[in-house]
Protein backbone atom coordinates (compact mmCIF):
# COMPACT_ATOMS: atom_id res chain seq x y z
CA UNK A 1 0.00 0.00 0.00
CA UNK A 2 1.41 3.44 -0.90
CA UNK A 3 1.48 6.53 1.36
CA UNK A 4 0.13 9.42 -0.47
CA UNK A 5 0.56 13.15 0.64
CA UNK A 6 -3.09 15.07 0.21
CA UNK A 7 -4.72 18.57 0.88
CA UNK A 8 -7.84 18.87 2.53
CA UNK A 9 -10.32 20.65 -0.14
CA UNK A 10 -12.35 21.67 3.34
CA UNK A 11 -9.96 22.55 5.86
CA UNK A 12 -7.14 23.46 3.58
CA UNK A 13 -4.64 20.87 5.78
CA UNK A 14 -1.76 18.75 4.13
CA UNK A 15 -1.07 15.09 5.58
CA UNK A 16 -0.14 11.38 4.46
CA UNK A 17 -2.21 8.16 4.21
CA UNK A 18 -1.34 5.22 3.46
CA UNK A 19 -4.15 3.88 1.00
CA UNK A 20 -4.93 1.21 -1.52
CA UNK A 21 -7.05 3.24 -3.47
CA UNK A 22 -7.75 6.96 -3.36
CA UNK A 23 -11.45 7.54 -2.63
CA UNK A 24 -9.90 5.26 0.69
CA UNK A 25 -8.77 8.82 1.93
CA UNK A 26 -10.13 10.90 4.38
CA UNK A 27 -9.03 13.91 6.19
CA UNK A 28 -7.99 13.23 9.45
CA UNK A 29 -8.66 16.82 10.60
CA UNK A 30 -12.11 17.21 9.46
CA UNK A 31 -13.05 14.27 7.69
CA UNK A 32 -13.60 15.37 4.19
CA UNK A 33 -13.33 13.34 1.40
CA UNK A 34 -12.50 15.78 -1.37
CA UNK A 35 -9.14 15.52 -1.25
CA UNK A 36 -6.28 16.63 -3.83
CA UNK A 37 -3.40 14.36 -4.07
CA UNK A 38 -0.16 16.32 -4.29
CA UNK A 39 3.32 15.29 -5.69
CA UNK A 40 5.81 13.52 -3.38
CA UNK A 41 9.04 14.59 -3.72
CA UNK A 42 11.20 11.50 -3.54
CA UNK A 43 13.70 12.08 -1.10
CA UNK A 44 17.75 11.19 -2.20
CA UNK A 45 20.26 10.82 0.29
CA UNK A 46 24.23 10.99 -1.10
CA UNK A 47 27.70 11.97 0.93
CA UNK A 48 26.68 15.08 -0.11
CA UNK A 49 23.21 15.91 1.44
CA UNK A 50 24.13 13.80 4.77
CA UNK A 51 27.26 16.20 4.76
CA UNK A 52 24.84 19.46 4.17
CA UNK A 53 22.23 17.90 6.85
CA UNK A 54 25.19 17.21 9.33
CA UNK A 55 26.44 20.95 8.56
CA UNK A 56 22.81 22.60 9.23
CA UNK A 57 22.23 20.62 12.39
CA UNK A 58 25.66 21.47 13.57
CA UNK A 59 24.88 25.38 13.26
CA UNK A 60 21.21 24.87 14.58
CA UNK A 61 22.70 23.15 17.63
CA UNK A 62 25.39 25.67 18.44
CA UNK A 63 22.88 28.49 18.15
CA UNK A 64 21.14 26.69 20.53
CA UNK A 65 23.85 26.09 23.10
CA UNK A 66 24.87 29.62 22.72
CA UNK A 67 21.10 30.71 23.90
CA UNK A 68 20.89 28.17 26.34
CA UNK A 69 24.65 30.04 28.13
CA UNK A 70 23.13 33.27 27.65
CA UNK A 71 19.86 32.46 29.34
CA UNK A 72 21.74 30.71 32.31
CA UNK A 73 24.28 33.44 32.62
CA UNK A 74 21.16 35.82 33.09
CA UNK A 75 19.14 33.74 35.74
CA UNK A 76 22.85 33.40 37.84
CA UNK A 77 23.18 37.13 37.55
CA UNK A 78 19.05 38.06 38.60
CA UNK A 79 20.11 35.28 41.28
CA UNK A 80 22.98 36.71 42.46
CA UNK A 81 21.44 40.50 42.89
CA UNK A 82 18.54 39.31 44.62
CA UNK A 83 20.02 36.73 47.00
Amino acid sequence: MPIYEYVCSKCVREFEALVRTPDEARCPECGGAKLERLLSVPAVKSEGTRSLAMRAAKKRDAGQAKRRNREQLRYEQSHDRHG
